[in-house]
């Protein structure tokens, strides 16, 4: 019977194995494609990166003064306008991770903040400012596709496996340790990316775009909008440079085959924007 047991066990071990490898293969192009690795990849469930990215997450929505979230109920046409937005995304069949993070999304009302964010387990969040600076959907979609990519690509998650060591940060989730969790979910919320995370999130914008409705350079006309203004907002000052990533964006679009819809969706996004309060 043990013995039965432990080749039923091997076989399924062989079929799951089986199953992620034609995954993976499914999610490389010819312009370096590939599924998420790396040593996160090894050290860190896809559990514990979703607990890691709750850490943040609480710290956000316990402190309504500096992050005040705009209710799903009575906002609904809003927030079925970037839920729209968002299915599209994850529907383009390039999220490795769509099934197995949440992606859920919340709308931060602050008309002077440029900025949206993806916590570690796909926690998106997008403040009014950035959607009433854009001009049109695909825009947004190109930020959040950039935003979504850095849940994906699991950046933050990396990041703070140099930044705290493998062995402290597991404890701290292992734990759950309020105190220690709070402190975690705080220098998330105050974690830099690095320009090789930033321009792998540009590349995937790409990639997520292509298989929509949208324009796949969305995140490109997002930076040539705000390569424009006197006074770019502080989230960029520590990343490439506006004019750097547009040219990598392109270049990742042509070696994809320069394909996919032009849509820019201005009138719908006025809409959304009208929407808000």
């Amino acid at each position: 019977m043990k013995k039965l047991l432990f080749f039923t066990f091997t076989l399924a071990l062989l079929f799951v194995s089986a199953c992620q490898s034609e995954k993976d293969a499914s999610f490389e192009d010819p312009c370096g494609g590939k599924a998420p690795g790396g040593a996160v990849g090894l050290l860190m469930s896809i559990n514990q990166d979703k607990q890691l990215g709750l850490s943040a997450v609480n710290q956000i929505e316990s402190d309504p003064t500096n992050f005040p979230i705009l209710d799903s109920a009575t906002n609904s046409v809003a927030y079925g306008h970037i839920y729209r937005i968002r299915n599209n995304i994850l529907n383009s069949g390039k999220v490795y991770y769509k099934n197995e993070f949440p992606w859920r999304i919340r709308i931060i009302k602050d008309d002077k903040t440029l900025n949206a964010f993806c916590t570690p387990g796909g926690y998106i969040y997008v403040y009014t400012g950035l959607v009433k600076f854009l001009d049109n959907e695909t825009q947004l979609a190109g930020v959040m596709g950039h935003e979504i990519a850095h849940a994906d690509r699991r950046h933050s998650a990396n990041q703070m496996l140099k930044q705290l060591g493998v062995q402290v940060l597991l404890e701290i989730l292992t734990q759950g340790d309020p105190g220690q969790l709070a402190s975690l979910g705080a220098q998330l919320l105050a974690l830099k990316f690095s320009r090789t995370d930033e321009t792998e999130a540009d590349d995937y914008s790409v990639r997520y775009l292509y298989g929509t409705e949208y324009d796949p350079q969305g995140a490109k006309f997002f930076f040539q909008k705000i390569g424009g203004e006197s006074s770019p907002p502080e989230f960029l000052s520590t990343h490439p440079n506006p004019d750097n990533r547009v040219q990598n964006i392109e270049a990742t679009w042509t070696c994809l085959g320069s394909g996919g819809d032009n849509e820019l969706f201005a009138q719908r996004y006025q809409e959304f924007k009208s929407s808000l309060p």
